[in-house]
């Protein structure tokens, strides 16, 4: 990676380490850019530059959400099941508590900043359509796999249920090793159930 690059990827990360601050304490719908901007030293147009929307600004990690179903397909052994590639990566996050937030309660506060914008809310919903348009695009890279687009849907909706009901879960007082391991039976069955099912097909 060149020294340009390298400089483009460091004023981004800064951009994007001073707004979510400002949106976890203030919330998203009393940030302006202009805050955002003035917090990270550049100029509202250097922020519109890397986050064309506040929206992507909030959202900094959104292509690689978007990818994280497909790439796991993509990168799976061979002869694995693309459902249980899928299934064993949830059941090692809730195994170890894999999280994107070092503090569980930073995901507490930004999960609440979505909940309460109704902006955010639709955005993502925007990501959960593109990361399943994406799993599909997956799948119909191998060809032996049978309706693609329906599988993504089934999948990556399984995912979302699983995502929502830990969320659920933390937003209304239960957390740590407890509340993850009373979810992993149920979690496996769900995803036994759907991988059975395709190769009945």
């Amino acid at each position: 990676m060149g020294l340009r690059e390298t400089k483009k990827q460091q004023t981004r990360r800064a951009i994007a380490d001073a707004a979510l601050p400002l949106f976890l304490e203030h919330g998203f719908d009393q940030v302006t850019v202009a805050e955002v901007a003035r917090r990270a030293g550049v100029s509202g147009q250097t922020v519109f530059n890397y986050f064309p929307t506040k929206e992507d600004l909030f959202f900094d990690r959104q292509a690689e959400v978007e990818d994280e179903l497909a790439s796991l397909v993509r990168n799976r052994e061979p002869d694995t099941c693309p459902v249980e590639a899928i299934r064993d990566d949830v059941l090692t996050a809730l195994e170890q508590g894999r999280s994107e937030f070092a503090d569980p309660d930073e995901a507490l506060r930004f999960w609440r900043v979505i909940q309460d914008s109704p902006a955010l809310r639709a955005r993502e919903r925007e990501i959960a359509e593109r990361t399943q348009i994406a799993l599909a695009a997956a799948l119909q890279a191998r060809a032996a796999t049978p309706a693609p687009a329906l599988l993504a849907g089934a999948i990556a909706g399984l995912h979302r249920a699983v995502q929502r009901e830990l969320r659920h879960r933390i937003m209304t007082g239960e957390r740590g090793a407890r509340s993850r391991a009373d979810m992993t039976g149920t979690v496996r069955t769900a995803f036994d159930i759907l991988c059975h099912g395709l190769h009945q097909a």
